[in-house]
């Protein structure tokens, strides 16, 4: 399991500022179908380390993984990117998202 979580975290330390990806995209990139659960698994026990886990949201750019942040920090660190939402709590995917399975090798 601790594998799988460290390969979790190569995939998300990739993401750029500005841009988010979706717990099921990582997943596919890592080959694990039906795995989103088991990332968002990963990146709870890595909310209080330097892996910006703040920039992976639900398919559908909802910041689900915002309960493992104190307050607001998720929606604030994306702000701070210029990440722009279509809702309060909702990214807008068609301007920032970034697909590992397009992206990485």
């Amino acid at each position: 399991m601790d594998d799988y979580y460290q390969r979790v975290y190569r995939v998300v330390e990739q993401i750029p500022a500005g841009r988010v990806t979706t717990y099921g995209a990582i997943a596919r990139f890592l080959g694990i179908t039906s795995g989103a659960r088991m990332v968002g698994y990963a990146l709870n026990k890595a909310a209080e380390t330097n892996i910006p886990a703040h920039r992976v949201v639900n398919r559908n750019g909802e910041l689900t993984g915002r309960a493992y942040f104190p307050d607001d920090t998720m929606r604030e660190r994306l702000k701070q990117e210029e990440v722009t939402f279509i809702d309060e709590y909702q990214v807008d995917l068609e301007r920032h998202l970034w697909d590992p399975n397009e992206e990485m090798e």
